[in-house]
């Protein structure tokens, strides 16, 4: 049998490596990575080998009521086992950032997977509130991998001038940046791609920004 689709053959990885199998599709190859890790439910696609998906929740009954109280967090699954799994999200643009003892603040939306290495918590940007979006973001800190998606190329940023960010196209920041709420001086101006454009999270300080090319996945349309 010969065909262009055997191009995307499954590629070789290193033992206990997070790796792209392509630009849409995460592959983590369980073998020495410390037996397991965590992905967000419902992400994976395929696996080899003897893995088991236990259901994580949130990680804790107290990041549990920050998500009731904020809607932000992840529903997470425990991957454990020996084997190679395969992980994507709605076909979205995947990215493996490697923390090496520093932090990143990251919408919970845009987290695919991440290393059992790696603290996270749930945290406020200062100066949100409920008519802001109450926006709220995920904090990894530590070292080790962690996976992220993009609905739409993302650009990076460099943050050396104050920068502003629609609140639904940002996908993570450095958390050495000072983070608020800024909002525009007419309620109606119309300056971003969506609903959310009368306020934005504004960014200054030493560090980087990574912008999505939308506002994430259009809503269902209502039966």
């Amino acid at each position: 049998m010969r065909s262009s689709l055997f191009d995307h053959a499954e590629r070789a990885g290193e033992p206990g490596s997070f790796q792209l199998q392509n630009d849409r599709m995460l592959k983590v190859d369980l073998t020495g990575s410390g037996g397991f890790f965590f992905a967000k439910q419902g992400s994976m696609v395929a696996y080899q080998g003897d893995v088991d998906f236990a259901y994580e929740g949130s990680g804790s009954l107290g990041k549990l009521f920050k998500k009731a109280l904020t809607g932000e967090g992840m529903w997470l699954m425990k991957v454990s086992g020996s084997g190679d799994v395969f992980l994507a999200q709605d076909a979205d643009e995947v990215f493996v950032l490697y923390l090496e003892n520093e932090g990143v603040t990251v919408n919970g939306k845009n987290v695919l997977a991440f290393e059992s290495t790696l603290r996270w918590d749930i945290n406020r940007v200062e100066g949100a509130s409920m008519f802001s979006g109450g926006l709220f973001n995920t904090t990894f800190t530590g070292t080790g991998a962690l996976a992220v998606t993009a609905f739409g190329t993302p650009v990076v940023l460099n943050v050396d001038v104050p920068t502003f960010v629609d609140m639904q196209s940002a996908v993570l920041w450095s958390t050495s940046l000072r983070s608020s709420i800024r909002r525009t001086a007419k309620l109606g101006a119309v300056i971003g791609r969506g609903s959310g454009e009368a306020y934005q999270l504004a960014l200054s300080g030493q560090g980087v920004v990574v912008v999505q090319a939308s506002e994430g996945h259009p809503a269902p349309p209502k039966q």
